[in-house]
């Protein structure tokens, strides 16, 4: 009360100390301010850049005087026989990368819901299993890939052929990360488990927010437990669910570093990031490769503005 006595007596000391504050957090702020900018905005802008203009190895060393070449780096792009659908067998970046994104992020979903059903009940060792099921997530992403292409080993020492040879359910080994269409299952299920721990950890939470009091009516009106998830649960995780495959979504679109690990991007698995890398960093042609970051870009800015327009529903 004193400090607010003081401050309304002397107006302009008062102003002169909000002043000193507002400085002091701009010199806080100002640190993080110039990472994001060195390592988020003016690469993103440096890309935009040079997505318009013919930049390789030819002029690498005077880029800011590279031609300008407008939209003929996109046209590039679309016409691509590796970014354009020819066939089933060839389906190009763009499907392989919208198939792999949307059938991964149902599996993930689908996963982390029953995961989160399943750890929503009580029962001994709950702790030990949560821990557990978190492991595909927070181990790093070299060592989970090195241990899924040792077990998908095309040699006869890989497990999974040790297993099925020993079995006698075939008689030479199978090379199934070279394989076109099973390459691009395998990787999909790797990027569901992986990734599955994040959506159950989301809806888990919100399934402990559900008020006990509606399970208890339901079951006074002889509800059945298909019929309290149908009817309780699943309108109440709506928007949980909804958020939780969007933002996903936005994420494996975005993916690299899983499909790459795996089987380098052949076999059916090329998608947008991969492309975008060997559009650069082997054929050199920057323009390319950021015209393809762009058309990329473009595509998670549209998951986004739905991602934000469900996030604000759900507060609503």
């Amino acid at each position: 009360m004193n400090i607010k006595h003081r401050m309304l007596k002397n107006p302009v000391k008062g102003s002169s100390l909000k002043k000193k504050e507002a400085r002091l957090a701009y010199r806080f702020i100002l640190p993080t301010a110039l990472i994001v900018f060195g390592l988020v905005v003016f690469p993103a802008i440096y890309s935009i850049w040079i997505s318009f203009h013919d930049v390789g190895l030819k002029n690498l060393n005077d880029v800011y005087h590279a031609p300008f070449v407008g939209f003929e780096n996109f046209k590039n792009v679309i016409n691509d026989f590796a970014f354009k659908f020819q066939d089933w067998r060839n389906a190009g970046a763009i499907v392989t990368s919208i198939v792999y994104s949307l059938f991964s992020t149902i599996l993930t979903v689908f996963f982390g819901l029953i995961a989160a059903l399943l750890l929503n009940r009580p029962f001994k060792g709950r702790g030990i299993a949560r821990s557990i099921f978190l492991f595909p997530y927070v181990a790093p992403v070299v060592s989970v890939a090195f241990v899924w292409r040792w077990i998908l080993d095309p040699r006869q020492s890989g497990v999974i052929n040790d297993v099925l040879m020993r079995l006698n359910l075939i008689d030479t080994p199978q090379a199934y990360l070279s394989t076109r269409g099973l390459a691009l299952i395998l990787v999909i299920l790797f990027e569901a488990w992986r990734y599955f721990p994040f959506a159950m950890l989301m809806i888990l939470a919100r399934l402990q927010a559900i008020d006990d009091m509606l399970y208890e009516a339901a079951e006074v009106d002889g509800a059945n437990h298909w019929q309290k998830f149908i009817y309780i649960t699943l309108p109440e995780l709506k928007y949980v669910l909804g958020s939780s495959f969007l933002l996903r979504l936005i994420w494996t679109f975005n993916k690299f570093d899983d499909v790459f690990l795996l089987t380098g991007g052949g076999y059916g698995t090329k998608v947008l990031p991969i492309l975008t890398y060997e559009f650069s960093f082997k054929t050199f042609n920057f323009g390319k490769g950021a015209a393809t970051a762009m058309i990329l870009f473009v595509i998670v800015v549209i998951f986004m503005i739905l991602y934000s327009r469900i996030a604000s529903k759900s507060e609503d």
